[in-house]
């Protein structure tokens, strides 16, 4: 993208970004064209390549990273404040709503399917949304232990990728089943396994 993008010249770029998600998640990637994109944004293709240089791929990179962030925020603002157990139990309740609304449809995975994760910059979404990810997973736990209501010596960075990981694995299977059990049962064990270690705190 040439130059550096105006206030107005962001918000266009935004705009189109968000539309073609909307696009996308209606048709799917292989079904949607630069045209449908076009017509569901009110740009012209001279304005998509403007932002757009390298065409598709490159939008396509711009809505994976557009719904990378969602699914961050769709998380919030519980996310955010993990800082008691009934704050982790809503969290818990939102995670489950958002994968059974999306059911066996994934967005982000059928994005990567179509640009490759080794497109530039495809991989680093997903890098950079588990680490955000896991980082607000052990600032909870950290909150937690700041509460009283874990000890201090449990290995947080450890607990919190382990329980990304499971969270991920339930996942895969509801891509696959259009069952959320296995996601349900992940994040069940996982905040059972927290309360069990903070049941030692004197």
């Amino acid at each position: 993208m040439p130059g550096e993008l105006t206030a107005k010249g962001k918000a266009t770029r935004s705009r189109i970004v968000a539309g073609a998600a909307a696009v996308l998640r209606e048709r799917g990637v292989a079904s949607t064209t630069l045209d449908d994109i076009m017509a569901r944004t009110g740009t012209s293709k001279s304005q998509l390549f403007h932002y757009f240089p390298s065409g598709k791929d490159e939008l396509l990179v711009a809505v994976a990273r557009f719904e990378a962030e969602q699914v961050l925020e769709d998380q919030q603002p519980y996310l955010g404040r993990l800082d008691s157990w009934e704050a982790w139990e809503q969290w818990r309740d939102v995670v489950i709503k958002r994968y059974e609304a999306q059911g066996d449809q994934c967005p982000l995975g059928s994005l990567f399917l179509q640009v490759g994760r080794s497109t530039p910059g495809a991989r680093a979404i997903v890098i950079e949304l588990l680490r955000r990810w896991q980082e607000s997973l052990a600032a909870g736990i950290r909150a937690l232990q700041a509460g009283g209501m874990l000890p201090a010596e449990l290995d947080v960075d450890v607990r919190a990728a382990s329980l990304l990981a499971a969270i991920q694995g339930g996942v895969s299977i509801l891509l696959s089943t259009g069952r959320s059990t296995h996601l349900r049962a992940a994040l069940d064990q996982g905040i059972a396994d927290l309360r069990r270690a903070g049941s030692a705190v004197a």
